[in-house]
């Protein structure tokens, strides 16, 4: 554990258990409850590390398959580590490429000592287990990286999901043996569909072992919203009070909310960029589609109060002939607007735990979004 590594609550909910706190990494101090924006393949996709910053963002994220299969391990360590790489001098995590292996792969062998698959990029043979994807992690040089767990899809036969928490833990273990890099903080992920008990075992094994944070993965694989927040708010007491608890890949504004007020300190997801990049603009009620004929000659800005560069300069009327004429520019000032309010929302969810006066507003902010 790096020397710089603290993180402590400073502000808690009366009426949930929503909370405040300060994540130290070795590149910086993260204000929590965060949301981290994704940069695949070490960018994020359309936007510079200023605009980034610009937008609020204090960490990102990164992923660990991808960069393993292109541009590679050694190509990185030899660029001075995935900060250079990525042109950000931040916080950054990185995820084990778990998730991917499962869900992107044409896979060979799922063993328990780890996974043959065969690259989405060129077919070729990559075998990844936990030990490997611990040093993986450790040569790229991010602040935080993961363990590398299985992923079961939703729905799950019992035996199946069971199989894969045993994994998710043995491999647990083995990742902490194989962690070799003082600076860089080392999270479990607590695996187990929406099974209550499943979840209540795999938090006991992991929190045993010590870990300097703990992730809540396997959800937001279609299981819905009242079964993921059912499933949050069982596993997140399970943790321990005095580390971050990240939700991975959990990232509708009503799921985030939600997940807040049950506990967790961290997100990620690809949708502000992914669903920027398609014409899908989050405003405080709901989303604009920007494609809609009703913004043909429409002068106002996506939201009227958003300070970001998107809003500040154009039109829905130019961004939606942007988009329908193919211009790179719609896809980034829109991208740019999704952050901004992601951090923004973030911003405002910390702001209300410290003043005592966020589950009133949480529950209503979910109402109206799903309204």
């Amino acid at each position: 554990m790096c020397d710089c590594y603290h993180f402590e609550l400073t502000a808690e909910d009366t009426n949930s258990s929503a909370r405040c706190g300060r994540l130290g990494t070795a590149h910086g101090v993260v204000e929590t409850p965060v949301f981290m924006p994704v940069g695949t393949r070490g960018s994020v996709k359309g936007l510079t590390p200023a605009q980034l910053t610009e937008a609020g963002s204090t960490i990102v994220l990164a992923n660990t398959y991808h960069i393993l299969l292109r541009p590679g391990v050694d190509v990185v360590r030899s660029l001075g580590g995935l900060h250079s790489l990525m042109g950000w001098d931040g916080p950054i995590l990185t995820d084990s490429g778990g998730y991917q292996v499962f869900s992107l792969s044409s896979l060979n062998r799922i063993g328990d000592d780890g996974v043959e698959f065969a690259s989405h990029i060129d077919g070729g043979r990559v075998y990844l287990d936990a030990r490997t994807a611990t040093e993986v992690q450790n040569a790229l040089g991010a602040d935080i990286i993961m363990c590398f767990d299985e992923c079961a899809p939703y729905p799950c036969e019992p035996k199946r999901l069971k199989g894969a928490v045993e994994r998710t833990i043995r491999w647990a273990k083995q990742c902490k043996e194989a962690h070799a890099n003082a600076d860089q903080l080392l999270f479990g992920i607590v695996q187990g569909g929406i099974d209550g008990e499943l979840r209540r075992w795999c938090s006991r094994q992991l929190t045993d072992m010590n870990f300097d944070g703990y992730a809540i993965g396997g959800l937001s694989v279609g299981e819905g919203h009242d079964n993921m927040v059912r499933t949050v708010r069982r596993t997140a007491p399970l943790l321990p009070e005095d580390r971050p608890r990240y939700l991975m890949g959990v990232g509708m504004p009503a799921d985030i909310i939600a997940a807040v007020q049950a506990g967790v300190d961290m997100f990620d997801c690809v949708l502000p960029t992914r669903n920027g990049r398609n014409a899908f603009a989050f405003v405080p009620d709901g989303a604009i589609r920007l494609r809609n004929s009703s913004h043909t000659d429409d002068p106002a800005p996506v939201q009227a109060d958003c300070p970001c560069y998107c809003c500040r300069n154009f039109s829905r009327a130019a961004l939606r002939h942007f988009f329908n004429v193919g211009e790179m520019l719609g896809p980034i000032l829109l991208s740019i607007h999704n952050i901004t309010f992601y951090q923004r929302l973030m911003s405002t969810i910390r702001r209300r735990i410290a003043l005592g006066v966020f589950d009133e507003w949480a529950t209503e902010r979910i109402s109206n979004i799903q309204g």
